[in-house]
């Protein structure tokens, strides 16, 4: 028994060997292992000779993405509709990743997997990149015997997702780097260009108008504390989002406010709705009970306002009350999924009609982020212009009073 459950402790590797079969032939290939050792012995009772060993290298490489765990459940599912066995579909996985990162994982897995220990369970031990949701999804595949499809249940909400993440991410990236180059280029002209402006202004003994003396005590602010003014401006926003990544209270302020902000908020509400509406969705086809689906819902909307709600409508249906009446309740969800929840609960559809609400405020955050990218190039236009150029004609005043001085 010692023994059993020693040889399971033993940590194992991806091996790459190179030798020669029995007929002369050179063959390669991998192989996992505890050590070389243990490579070569297997080699040899196979009749090859071996000529080398090498342990793959699978430190480094880039961090695990949403879009590398969406990717891997879709390959993940559809081999295993093409009836290839658990164990050897995460090798063929594991083998094609570009990621060491992700191979390594795949690899621990695989080998808890291979030891007898469920899918879900060896999942379950890598909560930093498979949350609850996916492992209750996963969990009740392997009780119903229905793996391959909650799988690809599985990756169609992971693809959707990160699909969603990425529009709402690429709506605020546009005016979030524009407004950081502006404040670099400023940054540069008060710096450098306006106190060379300031010593020929010096030698033309007329007062200078108001608009280039406020640019000029700008610049010498910016001149004499710009140390303090990027080291303010860093520390402000390092600790700003360590609070809001770290404070309860911060998130809650936060995401709250995130949902009234002009044009954003309304984009934000709309896919944080559509998330909600695509979990619960996908949680209640695998067969998973109502209140227990609840649990993965709320953080999954990624809005502290969301997770509220969704706790309230729990404790409200576990004590029999209707979805419908709690959602109703919490003031949060448009009426469009209300009543679509409603018409799923008569049903007895609830699945399909969430699904599609989901659909349609997936399409709806598609036509805003559309909207958004039009609405913002004329604006930012404007917003430079106004800042360079109203610095520019400031330092500009001056020389056209450079005749009346001559």
């Amino acid at each position: 028994m010692a023994t059993g459950a020693m040889a399971k402790n033993i940590k194992e590797f991806v091996f790459e060997w190179e030798g020669k079969d029995r007929n002369g032939k050179i063959v390669k290939g991998e192989l996992r292992a505890g050590g070389e050792a243990v490579v070569g012995a297997a080699l040899r009772r196979q009749g090859i000779l071996v000529n080398k060993i090498k342990k793959r290298r699978t430190a480094g490489g880039r961090s695990i993405k949403p879009r590398d765990l969406a990717v891997f459940t879709r390959q993940l599912a559809t081999m295993m509709r093409a009836g290839v066995p658990l164990l050897q579909s995460f090798d063929i996985v594991a083998r094609g990743s570009t990621n060491p990162k992700l191979t390594r994982l795949l690899t621990e897995i695989r080998s808890d997997v291979e030891t007898g220990t469920n899918l879900s369970t060896a999942f379950r031990k890598h909560p930093m990149y498979f949350d609850a949701l996916y492992c209750n999804l996963v969990e009740a595949g392997e009780s119903g015997g229905i793996l391959e499809a909650l799988l690809d249940r599985l990756a169609i909400y992971q693809e959707k997702t990160v699909a969603l993440k990425g529009k709402i991410k690429s709506a605020l990236t546009y005016p979030i780097a524009v407004a950081v180059v502006a404040f670099i280029v400023v940054t540069v002209i008060m710096i450098f260009v306006v106190p060379a402006f300031k010593d020929v202004f010096s030698s033309f003994g007329a007062e200078l108008p108001a608009p280039t003396l406020i640019v000029i005590a700008m610049s010498e602010f910016f001149v004499k504390w710009w140390w303090l003014i990027f080291s303010a401006l860093g520390g402000g926003l390092y600790f700003f989002f360590q609070s809001w990544k770290r404070s309860e209270k911060m998130q809650k302020f936060m995401d709250r406010l995130l949902l009234k902000i002009p044009v954003f908020g309304d984009l934000i509400y709309k896919s944080t709705v559509a998330r909600w509406t695509r979990t619960l969705s996908t949680m209640f086809a695998a067969g998973v009970p109502l209140v227990e689906a609840l649990d993965s819902v709320g953080g999954a909307s990624g809005n502290a306002v969301f997770v509220e709600a969704t706790e309230k409508i729990q404790r409200d249906v576990s004590t029999g009350a209707a979805l419908t009446t709690s959602m109703q309740q919490t003031g949060v969800f448009p009426v469009m999924v209300l009543q679509m929840a409603s018409i799923g609960e008569e049903s007895g559809s609830l699945d399909h009609m969430l699904g599609k609400a989901a659909d349609f405020f997936e399409e709806e955050v598609d036509e805003a982020v559309k909207a958004l990218s039009s609405l913002m190039e004329p604006f930012i236009i404007v917003f430079l212009g106004t800042i360079i150029g109203g610095i520019v004609v400031a330092m500009y005043l001056p020389i056209f009073k450079l005749g009346q001085v001559v």
